[in-house]
């Protein structure tokens, strides 16, 4: 890491008028479990913020989410996993294989699964409801976690390890690194049939991650026959987290819970 972990706040470049908090050189990964209220459903989502593999976008990728999975019933698991990380080089603030596999991010990202699971007891989860949510970068890992999970990428620690890596379920909102130049899918990312079912969102006019990154994970899971649902919006441009916009895509939540519902991991509503 170029230096020790810190966290700032950005007061200058709001959203839906709030400051955005950084979490910046995270080289110990951490994971914060949220218990849901009265409520539990069973099911847990592991939360991957966004921030290019730069920083992590701790509260409105992170702990803003977490308060929304749990009012649902959903234990929710908070990954500060390590930054900065591959695709990104921080020595030369550049990105030289910007499809490149994160994996110093992405083996936290599968630890964590099976942290989960071998905890599901402790923790009043489900182990066949075990999900991956992650916004931009941590889109990405989505995608990593949901496409690598018979290849675990460090050596076994204990007994957690012999548990299952891959996600019942994934959601990837506005994620980003999984389209070529030529619209074709990041071979990082070889989709399968075993790929899970997943849930996608990105904005039209979104100019970081654009909106061919849902376009083609979206072809490549129809393609292998994975159960797939994708939301495309006119505005809502990238990084909006769950805050309240005018914008119709502010209403994504509402969406990805019902889609929870339609696949089981949910309770069905009367």
């Amino acid at each position: 890491m170029p230096g020790p972990e810190y966290a700032t706040t950005d007061t200058k470049s709001l959203i839906a008028g709030k400051p955005l908090v950084a979490e910046t050189n995270v080289s110990q990964p951490t994971m914060t479990v949220y218990a849901p209220g009265q409520e539990n459903t069973g099911a847990a989502v592991v939360v991957f913020p966004g921030g290019g593999f730069q920083i992590l976008a701790m509260d409105l990728e992170g702990t803003e989410v977490c308060d929304w999975l749990t009012s649902r019933g959903i234990t929710c698991v908070l990954l500060k996993y390590r930054v900065p990380s591959e695709p990104y080089v921080w020595k030369c603030d550049c990105r030289p294989h910007n499809l490149a596999r994160s994996v110093p991010s992405l083996q936290d990202a599968q630890r964590t699964l099976k942290l989960v699971r071998f905890h599901a007891a402790e923790w009043r989860i489900d182990p066949n409801k075990v999900g991956v949510l992650g916004f931009s970068a941590g889109g990405y890992l989505v995608a990593e976690v949901s496409t690598s999970f018979k290849r675990r990428l460090y050596a076994p620690v204990d007994a957690a390890d012999k548990e299952s890596g891959r996600p019942d379920f994934a959601l990837a909102i506005y994620p980003g690194h999984l389209a070529t130049d030529a619209n074709a899918l990041n071979t990082n990312v070889p989709v399968s049939r075993e790929t899970p079912p997943t849930f996608l969102v990105q904005a039209e006019d979104d100019n970081v991650d654009g909106v061919n990154q849902s376009l083609v994970y979206y072809a490549a899971l129809k393609s292998a026959n994975v159960p797939v649902e994708m939301h495309l919006y006119a505005k809502g441009g990238h990084a909006f987290g769950l805050r309240r916009t005018p914008n119709p895509i502010t209403h994504w939540p509402q969406l990805a819970e019902t889609w929870m519902r339609t696949i089981g991991v949910l309770p069905a509503t009367n």
